[in-house]
């Protein structure tokens, strides 16, 4: 399934990418794991019911082990992407080109997270992003508002579902990085992320602006790794929510 082409929607181009100045195609991400105890971070915060590999829009947040910087830097509100930093936005329009059921919306790679959108098409090309507009359909039931979120924590998840596409991804950008730097079995994400149900077209296009101004923001976030832009640095584990943090539900 061939990724939208808008700039806006992340495309990725491998020329900007090579030489002295690779960019970005252009998002901030919570840190993805709570700082808890291992035996609570295996539990999978899941919205009860709610089959997450039907068709709709998904907005989906990785963040790095402990935080730490290893896709690139922030050069006058561009993301420059390092070698680790290609692997990763090549592994994730590798996403979509092999699974048919798949379109990428807009994605970015930062220094130390990544953001996307990710759609599950109907198996015709349609790419609904909620059946009704405000809510989506959960098994006789409807979701709103905060229900829409969750952190996920890899338990097995059901095939062609988001947690499947997810946990492919990672393992694939792990493994490739680790043969880059030389590290094998070496930790390269927290091991839970974070996911929003996309509820409408209004929010929809919230999250794309949000996702294309985080490079230009990267200094007041709290991912940040410096305290210095007067937010608190946190544990480095700690779960970020962005949508909730940033009025998204408006």
């Amino acid at each position: 399934m061939k990724t939208l082409s808008s700039a806006m929607h992340g495309k990725y181009d491998p020329a900007q990418c090579t030489g002295d100045r690779p960019v970005a195609p252009t998002g901030r991400a919570p840190g993805c794991d709570q700082g808890r105890s291992p035996q609570r971070n295996r539990r999978s915060i899941r919205l009860q019911g709610y089959d997450y590999s039907q068709a709709g829009a998904y907005f989906v947040t990785l963040c790095t082990h402990n935080r730490e910087c290893l896709f690139g830097e922030i050069v006058n509100g561009e993301m420059r992407l390092n070698d680790a930093g290609q692997i990763v936005a090549g592994e994730w329009l590798k996403t979509a080109e092999i699974r048919d059921e798949i379109e990428l919306d807009a994605w970015v790679v930062m220094p130390n997270h990544f953001h996307g959108i990710l759609v599950i098409t109907d198996g015709r090309g349609d790419r609904p992003v909620a059946p009704v507009d405000g809510v989506a359909p959960m098994n006789g039931t409807t979701i709103s508002g905060e229900q829409g979120d969750r952190r996920v924590a890899p338990t097995g998840p059901q095939p062609r579902s988001i947690g499947a596409v997810m946990a492919g991804f990672k393992s694939a950008v792990t493994k490739r990085i680790n043969e880059l730097r030389q590290s094998p079995g070496a930790k390269l994400w927290q091991r839970n992320y974070w996911e929003h149900i996309v509820r409408n077209e209004p929010e929809l296009n919230r999250i794309r602006e949000y996702i294309h101004n985080n490079p230009a923001q990267w200094e007041l976030d709290k991912l940040h790794p410096s305290p210095l832009y007067g937010r608190p640095a946190g544990r480095p584990n700690e779960v970020r929510e962005p949508i909730a943090e940033y009025g998204m539900e408006a």
